[in-house]
């Protein structure tokens, strides 16, 4: 069997002696200084600053002000969960001009974050990267300007190396996938295809062909308000509060009993959770409303409109649960961001090429796996772009307290996003010998 070092040519190992890790962990440092959180003026300035940045990298750029009027009005728009005035597009193009052929591949990073709920909890500044100990801690360095940090890396290889390229390499930096990937739907829209994409989401050390999805609902339960010192005569909504539970406990199992193989590693595909709960508006007034929002799976290749009615029809049958539901019927909305499922192609080959670029890049064979979550996939899986996830990063610390990724982890992404990009767009050798494409098995 070849070694990953053999199966290397001489332009291959340039390419990933390359790899600067001290320009790397400067480019994450700039990116979570932004504080490019969903709707603020930092979504915004982070765009500018890569478009900038993959300027200065040798790369053409378009850099546009998306319409989001426009975005919104098409049937397909993903939503949105936060408000926003302004979405920036940012493609950065390598490779030889005046093809009409689609770029070979594209690197993919979204650059907004999720908000700090409570700077006192963090041990430092979550705006300003702290290097310790082999990690690199602030809010996004994990999901995912630490991935996108490593594309920088990646591209500032391949450019600096001598590299000629064949085919073009796409860079697409996106906005608002946290809240539906507004970003994301715009830059396809825009028509900026690719023949396959690779999305830097973190994925602790496993390449992801497949994910699930979500759907964020809302539930409002009625009561009848009273003062709380004559509760009886009232009904208070927050005791149907466990009914509903209960409806959603029972979907849940219902809807996670067979999984598919590529998602039996975790115990739910399409978990349901409530995460926000209001009800009343004075202490000693028994609530008359209740309302409950949460999140939805929606299993692999399940349409929407079809998680949706599995739903609501659930929710119709609390009147079977709740004396008091079946009178006063629960209802249900659904705002926010819709993620759908996606899946790469069965068979295609930058499944097998992403996962041995990583093994000749250096890191460790990835794991290959499902995801329980949504993402940018499903918007260029719609686009008929093959797309999968590999990138830094373990999803259990993305959106936490004390936020962090693994040094050595933006390194061996890096490398491997070279290298998948060089495989891709940079013909091989005319005239094999030893260590060259030739010896590659």
């Amino acid at each position: 069997m070849t070694s990953p070092l053999q199966a290397l040519t001489e332009q291959e190992r340039r390419v990933l002696s390359g790899v600067d890790t001290d320009a790397l962990l400067a480019d994450l440092a700039a990116l979570v200084a932004f504080a490019p959180v969903g709707g603020s003026a930092g979504e915004v300035a982070v765009q500018r600053w890569c478009a900038g940045r993959l300027r200065e990298l040798g790369l053409h750029v378009t850099e546009w002000d998306v319409d989001l009027a426009a975005e919104a009005s098409h049937p397909d728009f993903p939503g949105m969960e936060v408000a926003r005035d302004a979405v920036v597009g940012v493609v950065g193009t390598w490779g030889p001009a005046g093809r009409d052929d689609l770029p070979a591949l594209a690197l993919c990073g979204h650059t907004d974050v999720v908000p700090v709920e409570d700077p006192a909890r963090w041990r430092t500044d979550p705006f300003v990267l702290g290097v310790a100990g082999g990690t690199a801690a602030g809010r996004g360095s994990c999901d995912m300007l630490g991935g996108v940090a490593s594309i920088l890396a990646a591209v500032r290889a391949l450019t600096t190396v001598g590299v000629t390229p064949t085919r073009s390499l796409a860079v697409h930096l996106v906005s608002g996938e946290e809240d539906g990937g507004v970003g994301a739907f715009a830059t396809l829209r825009a028509g900026h295809l690719a023949d396959a994409c690779l999305i830097a989401e973190p994925t602790g050390g496993a390449v992801i062909p497949t994910n699930a999805g979500s759907l964020t609902f809302r539930l409002e339960v009625d009561g009848r308000a009273a003062h709380g010192s004559t509760r009886t005569v009232g009904e208070s909504a927050l005791d149907h509060l466990a009914a509903v539970q209960d409806c959603l406990r029972d979907l849940e199992a219902t809807r996670n009993a067979d999984a598919p193989a590529a998602f039996a590693h975790l115990d739910l595909v399409a978990p349901i959770s409530i995460g926000i709960v209001r009800a009343g508006t004075w202490a000693s007034t028994v609530p008359d409303l209740l309302v409950a929002e949460g999140r939805y799976g929606v299993l692999p290749g399940e349409p929407l409109d079809a998680a949706r009615r599995v739903f609501e029809d659930s929710i119709v049958q609390l009147g079977h649960r709740d004396r008091w539901l079946a009178e006063h019927p629960v209802r249900v909305t659904w705002p926010g961001g819709a993620f759908a499922s996606g899946t790469l192609p069965e068979g295609h080959a930058l499944l097998g090429e992403t996962v041995e670029a990583a093994v000749h890049a250096g890191a460790a064979a990835p794991r290959v796996e499902g995801a329980p979550y949504g993402s940018d996939l499903r918007h260029y899986a719609a686009h008929r772009v093959p797309t999968l996830q590999f990138g830094p990063g373990e999803l259990r610390h993305a959106h936490a307290v004390d936020e962090s990724v693994a040094i050595e982890e933006l390194v061996d992404c890096a490398r491997t996003y070279a290298l998948l990009a060089l495989r891709r767009c940079v013909a091989p050798a005319a005239t094999p010998g030893q260590g060259d494409d030739a010896a590659r098995t």
